[in-house]
């Protein structure tokens, strides 16, 4: 086998490789819309039921609203849950 096809086969693999990636990321980013749209219906919900809904490893973020430091509740939040800074932010929002 010559290096024109063995080149000519990586290209063909980078570019599957690539359009498979592609697919799942835009599948991905459906999902995490639609999560978000379930969860601020959830939250909707739970603010016309009176309901608080705060989880267990959530008590610090909450704590650190009530204090008003918003940074720090966002900081607090991604050390607790892994979520980026924008999901953080959102999440705090939400809570505040």
């Amino acid at each position: 086998m010559d290096y024109g096809m063995l080149l000519l086969g990586v290209v063909v693999l980078v570019a599957v490789v690539a359009l498979g990636s592609s697919a799942t990321d835009r599948r991905l980013g459906r999902v995490d819309r639609r999560l978000a749209r379930v969860e601020r219906k959830l939250d909707a919900i739970a603010d016309r039921l009176g309901v608080s809904v705060v989880e267990p490893e959530l008590a610090e973020v909450a704590a650190l609203l009530r204090q008003g430091k918003k940074i720090e509740a966002i900081k607090a939040y991604r050390e607790s849950t892994g979520a980026d800074l924008r999901e953080a932010r959102d999440a705090v929002e939400r809570l505040a």
